[in-house]
C-alpha cells in the first residue's frame, strides 16, 4: 500500500517552493519511509505539469546515476531521470548566478539532439542512434532541494531527478563513426583538472541509457520527441562548485564546453 494522493501533492508542493525560495528540506523518505519509485515519479510529474501550467516547456529529458562513479556517491544502485524544462538552459561560455541554485554540482555529459521521436518500451541502443540528429558535449549543473544532498533513490527521483540547469556547447557532431563509449572527457576547475571520465561509464555506452530511458519513460506512456535534447548521463563524479568558479569540459573529437559561476 503506497502513499495516498493527497500526501503527492503535499509533497510535490513542498518541492516546488523549496526550489522557488531556495530553502532545502529534509528528505522525503524520512516522512515516508515507504515511498516507492513509481510514486516518486509520480511526484516529479505532478511538479513539472505545475511549472508547464505557469508557462514553462518541457525541452527534453536528463539521465541520472549512470556511473558507478555516481551511484556510489550517492548510494543508489539503478538510473533515474528527470525533465528539462527551458529556464533551465543556460549559455555556453556564459554566467549562472550561483544564488539560483542551492547547492550545485556539475557533471560532464554527451547530450543527444533527436532528429525522430523515440518511444518504448524494446528501443535498443541501434535505434537510438538511428534516431539522433546530433551529440553535443554539454555540463549538467545538478542541485537537491534535499538538505545536504541526504537523498535516497525515491528522493532524487522526486525532486525531478536532482535537476538544475544545463549547458550545451556549440559543437554539433554527427553520431556515424564515432565511438562514444570511448569519448574520454575532463573537467578542469579554475584550470585544475578535478574529473576525468569515459563514455563507456554511462551504462557501458551513452546510447544504451537513452535506451534505458526511452524504456523507462513508456511505464508513464511519455516518449521522446524529435527536437528534444537528452542528457544521457555523467561520465565522471559530480564537482562541487561556488560563485567565482569557471567550469570546463573537454570532450576531444566532441568539442568543449564551459560556464562561469557568480
Amino acid at each position: 500500500m503506497g502513499i495516498s494522493e493527497s500526501a503527492k501533492k503535499a509533497l510535490a508542493e513542498t518541492l516546488y517552493w523549496a526550489e522557488v525560495k531556495r530553502e532545502p528540506i529534509e528528505p522525503l523518505t524520512d516522512r515516508y519511509p515507504e515511498l516507492t519509485v513509481r510514486e516518486a515519479y509520480e511526484i516529479q510529474l505532478l511538479v513539472v505539469e505545475r511549472k508547464v501550467s505557469e508557462g514553462a516547456r518541457v525541452v527534453g529529458k536528463k539521465i541520472g546515476l549512470t556511473s558507478r562513479a555516481m551511484q556510489r556517491m550517492f548510494g543508489v544502485d539503478q538510473p533515474d531521470y528527470g525533465h528539462l524544462l527551458d529556464g533551465m538552459e543556460a549559455r555556453a561560455g556564459g554566467i549562472i548566478e550561483r544564488g539560483r541554485l542551492i547547492q550545485p554540482r556539475v557533471e560532464g555529459e554527451i547530450a543527444f539532439v533527436l532528429r525522430r521521436d523515440v518511444r518504448g518500451p524494446g528501443v535498443e541502443m541501434e535505434q537510438v542512434l538511428e534516431a539522433t540528429e546530433w551529440v553535443v558535449p554539454a555540463l549538467e549543473v545538478i542541485d537537491s532541494r534535499i538538505r545536504g544532498w541526504k537523498i535516497r533513490l525515491a528522493d532524487t527521483i522526486a525532486d525531478n531527478a536532482s535537476s538544475g540547469m544545463f549547458v550545451l556547447g556549440e559543437e554539433r557532431v554527427r553520431v556515424e563513426g564515432r565511438d562514444l563509449a570511448g569519448v574520454e572527457m575532463v573537467l578542469w576547475c579554475n584550470g585544475q583538472e578535478v574529473v576525468r571520465g569515459k563514455g563507456e561509464a554511462v551504462l557501458g555506452h551513452p546510447a544504451r541509457a537513452v535506451a534505458w530511458l526511452a524504456n523507462a519513460l513508456a511505464e508513464f506512456g511519455i516518449g521522446l520527441r524529435a527536437g528534444e535534447v537528452v542528457l544521457s548521463g555523467s561520465l565522471g563524479a559530480a564537482w562541487t562548485v561556488q560563485a567565482g568558479d569557471v567550469v570546463e569540459a573537454d570532450f576531444g573529437g566532441l568539442g568543449r564546453v564551459s560556464v562561469r559561476f557568480a
